[in-house]
C-alpha cells in the first residue's frame, strides 16, 4: 500500500527529547516499511524515518525558533497533503481534528488516530460534522467522552523490542518520567517516595507554561539527594534511567489516554505503580507488571511489594503485549478494511449509476 502519515510538527519524528506521539509515529512508519509498504511521512524537516520524508516545516516547533506561529506550520501541512493526496491509497492522520475538512474531500480513504484527551467542550460537535470519518483510539477508556464517533478499532501503542534493554536486578530508586504538570502527579510522587523512604529521580521537561508551578510547588522539594531532577532524557539515557529503577511512579490525576512511559518501563523489566485512572487498568496487569492503586496510601504500601514482582515476567509481558510489530500489523489490518470498504462502495456506486443510465436510455424521448 502507498500510505501517507501526517505527524504533528511540535516535535521531530522521532523527537530529540520528550514526545510520546511523535515517537509512536516513528516506530509505526518504520514497522510498516519493514512490512513492505510504501510510506511517506509528512513531518518537520529534522525528522528521520525509514520511509520517505516529506518535510513541511524546517524544524520541530518546540526546539525551533521561538515565536513561530504553529497555525502557519499546520496550514502548510494540510496544503502539502491536499496537493499530494492522489499519490496515496490511504492517509493516516495523527493531528487530531484540523485536517478533517480537507481529508474528507480528497476522495482518498483516511483514518485518524486520536492521541489526546477527548473530554473537552465542543468535540462532540466536530464528531457530528464528520460522521463518516474513521477514528482509532489508543485505549478503550479514551473513547468514553465521544461514544458516537466512528471508532473502528482500539490499537494500543507498541515499541521496538530491541529499543530498551531489561535489567533484572532490583533498582535502588523510584523513577518519575513525564511532563512536570500537576495532572501528571509529580507532587504525589515526591510524597510517596518520601513516605516509602526511597530516593526519587525525576526525568522530565518543564513546559514553558508551567514555570511558576515548578518554582512554587516542585523546586522547594528537590534537594539533589532524596529527590533529584535529571532533566529531559533521550532514548539512550532513558534506558539506564528506567532499567536501574526499582519502580516507576505514575500517580496521574487525569484520564491518561495511554501512558507510553508505562510500557517503556516494562520494556526495561521495571514494574509500574499507577493510579487507577484513564487507560491504566488496560496497560498495567495488577500484581504482574505492577500495581494499580487508589491514592497515596496504597501507593506507599505498593512500594514495599515491588520485590515480589518478577522483572523477567514484566519484560515478557511487554514483549507479548506491546511490541511495535504487533501495533503495525493491527494498523495494517484496519488499512485493508478501509480500502476494501472503499472499493466496495465505489463498485456499488458505479453499479447504481449504470442502472440509472440504462433505465434512462430505455425510456422514449419526449
Amino acid at each position: 500500500m502507498r500510505i501517507a502519515q501526517l505527524a504533528p510538527l511540535a516535535e521531530s519524528v522521532p523527537p530529540k527529547l520528550y514526545g510520546g506521539t511523535e515517537r509512536v509515529i516513528a516506530w509505526l512508519v518504520d514497522e510498516l516499511v519493514e512490512l513492505g509498504h510504501d510510506v511517506t511521512l509528512f513531518a518537520s524537516g529534522d525528522s528521520k524515518t525509514k520511509g520517505k520524508l516529506q518535510p513541511v516545516w524546517p524544524r520541530a516547533l518546540r526546539l525551533g525558533r521561538r515565536g513561530t506561529d504553529p497555525n502557519a506550520a499546520c496550514a502548510l501541512l494540510i496544503e502539502a497533503i491536499a496537493e499530494r493526496a492522489g499519490d496515496f491509497d490511504l492517509i493516516h492522520s495523527h493531528v487530531d481534528w484540523v485536517p478533517l475538512p480537507v481529508l474528507s474531500r480528497t476522495g482518498v480513504p483516511f483514518l485518524t488516530t486520536m492521541h489526546g484527551r477527548l473530554d473537552l467542550p465542543g468535540l462532540s460537535d466536530v464528531i457530528g460534522a464528520f460522521p463518516n470519518a474513521a477514528f482509532i483510539s489508543i485505549s478503550d477508556n479514551q473513547r468514553q467522552p465521544l461514544p458516537d464517533a466512528n471508532w473502528i478499532a482500539t490499537i494500543q501503542h507498541g515499541l521496538p523490542k530491541d529499543l530498551l534493554r531489561p535489567s533484572y536486578e532490583r533498582g535502588s530508586y523510584l523513577a518519575f518520567l513525564g511532563r512536570l504538570t500537576a495532572d501528571k502527579g509529580p507532587e504525589a510522587a515526591m510524597r510517596i517516595a518520601r513516605a516509602a523512604r526511597m530516593p526519587l529521580r525525576i526525568a522530565a521537561k518543564i513546559p514553558r507554561a508551567e514555570t511558576a508551578y515548578f518554582k512554587n510547588k516542585l523546586e522547594p522539594n528537590i534537594d539533589g539527594q532524596k529527590v533529584q531532577l535529571v532533566g529531559e532524557v533521550d532514548d539512550a539515557k532513558k534506558q539506564s534511567f528506567l532499567a536501574n529503577a526499582a519502580g516507576l511512579l505514575f500517580p496521574i490525576d487525569w484520564p491518561e489516554p495511554f501512558g507510553l512511559v508505562m510500557i517503556e518501563a516494562m520494556a526495561c523489566g521495571t514494574p509500574v505503580i499507577a493510579y487507577r485512572s484513564g487507560s491504566v487498568p488496560e496497560v498495567v496487569e495488577h500484581g504482574v507488571t505492577g500495581f494499580i492503586v487508589d491514592g497515596e496510601e496504597q501507593a506507599i504500601r505498593a512500594v514495599d511489594q515491588l520485590e515480589r514482582l518478577d522483572r523477567l515476567v514484566v519484560r515478557a509481558r511487554f514483549e507479548e503485549r506491546f511490541a511495535a510489530s504487533r501495533m503495525a500489523k493491527e494498523y495494517e489490518g484496519r488499512y485493508r478494511e478501509l480500502l476494501s470498504r472503499g472499493l466496495r462502495e465505489g463498485f456499488e456506486k458505479g453499479a447504481a449509476i449504470s442502472r440509472l443510465a440504462a433505465g434512462t436510455a430505455s425510456e422514449p424521448l419526449r
